[in-house]
């Protein structure tokens, strides 16, 4: 049985999402979703529980849902690529993801470039000029002679780190790109081509928004809690006022001093959006800062965000998918689980669950992780 992965957050999961699953079946193959759990790429809470959209998943065709551990999800585009490639590598035997070039020779030329030598050496003479990493890769790419075109879209930027991380892996995997319709960065609304932005600006702005969902995840979403960071700003400033000067140093993405830039800021801005105005500059990208501050929240430093996971748990699973459990046992596949294990990584799980609800408009109570069970299609 073919086997085909996709490594993804489906926040939430809408109609693009079920072309992918659908073109993947039409071609033969099984699909194992590896999935951000309750804390996006981003730096923000998922907008949906992962039970949730993990049951979106199998319900609209997926075979098998697997959580993308939260130290990976929480990480550099660099770092959610590898971390999901080290797990899906067990599984399947290719890889599908969407972008803008979809052409498969581009990207694996572009993830040569970016693993040679020469690069790590041009890329840092931009970076010590003041560039920030996105200017500073591109420059250094035209230095070389390269062609950057493949890093000038977002899901492309993906599509590449998939495409590094499948070869400094030596995984077995092959890439299988696919078009990306619509505009990622959308905020309104494409039935049939979706952004998930413009999706979650339906949802926070409590318009209709199942015409952008597959009729069959419908039950999944009926009734769910929203989760926003606006719900749960005030926790995540009672977190950042209340930090040491060492856990603040410790933090990731922390390097040359911007620990001491964020530190100071929390200590002295109102709100949230403050603090992070403040704290941004050409050098670092908002999403960087947003991670820090949800890593701050969690209590993640940056330690924690570089050691390697211990497992990944199954979220759901259809008769297929049992199938491809089954042989991951036989063959030692990446390690997973199901229900608690007796390891130190279950008890940061359980903690991290804990402050989610804290997103909620209705904060939910603590201790859910312990009762959490995997969907189980009939």
């Amino acid at each position: 049985m073919k086997v085909t992965g996709i490594i993804c957050e489906y926040n939430p999961f809408h109609k693009g999402h079920f072309k992918q699953i659908s073109r993947i079946h039409a071609n033969g193959s099984a699909v194992v979703c590896l999935m951000s759990g309750n804390f996006v790429q981003r730096g923000a809470p998922a907008i949906f529980d992962k039970s949730l959209r993990a049951k979106a998943a199998i319900l609209a065709g997926t075979d098998l849902v697997l959580e993308l551990p939260t130290t990976y999800a929480l990480s550099s585009a660099e770092g959610f690529a590898a971390g999901g490639v080290k797990i899906l590598s067990g599984f399947c035997d290719e890889l599908s993801f969407g972008c803008e070039t979809a052409d498969e020779t581009t990207l694996m030329q572009t993830a040569q470039a970016l693993l040679s030598p020469a690069f790590s050496d041009a890329l840092r003479s931009h970076l010590d000029t003041g560039l920030s990493f996105p200017a500073a890769r591109q420059a250094a790419l035209a230095d070389l002679g390269w062609d950057a075109s493949a890093l000038e879209n977002p899901n492309d930027i993906l599509a590449v780190e998939y495409c590094k991380a499948i070869l400094s892996q030596q995984s077995n995997m092959q890439p299988a790109p696919i078009r990306r319709e619509g505009n990622y960065h959308a905020t309104l609304p494409d039935e049939e081509n979706p952004s998930a932005t413009a999706v979650r600006n339906l949802i926070m702005g409590d318009h209709d928004w199942k015409s952008c969902i597959p009729q069959a995840a419908w039950a999944a979403f009926e009734g769910a809690d929203v989760h926003t960071l606006a719900f749960g700003e005030n926790a995540v400033l009672a977190r950042l006022r209340t930090m040491t000067d060492e856990e603040f140093e410790a933090l990731p993405y922390g390097s040359e001093g911007l620990w001491r830039k964020l530190m100071k800021n929390a200590r002295s801005c109102a709100t949230l959006e403050e603090i992070l105005t403040a704290t941004k500059s050409k050098r670092y990208t908002r999403t960087r800062l947003d991670r820090m501050v949800m890593c701050a929240f969690l209590g993640i430093t940056g330690e924690m965000l570089e050691s390697p996971t211990p497992y990944t748990r199954v979220l759901g699973f259809n008769d297929t998918g049992r199938e491809i459990l089954k042989k991951a046992r036989l063959t030692g596949a990446f390690p997973h689980v199901g229900e608690a294990v007796d390891d130190p990584y279950w008890a940061l799980e359980q903690r991290w669950d804990d402050l989610y609800g804290l997103f909620a408009q209705t904060p939910s109570p603590a201790g859910g992780e312990s009762k959490r069970r995997v969907y189980i299609a009939k």
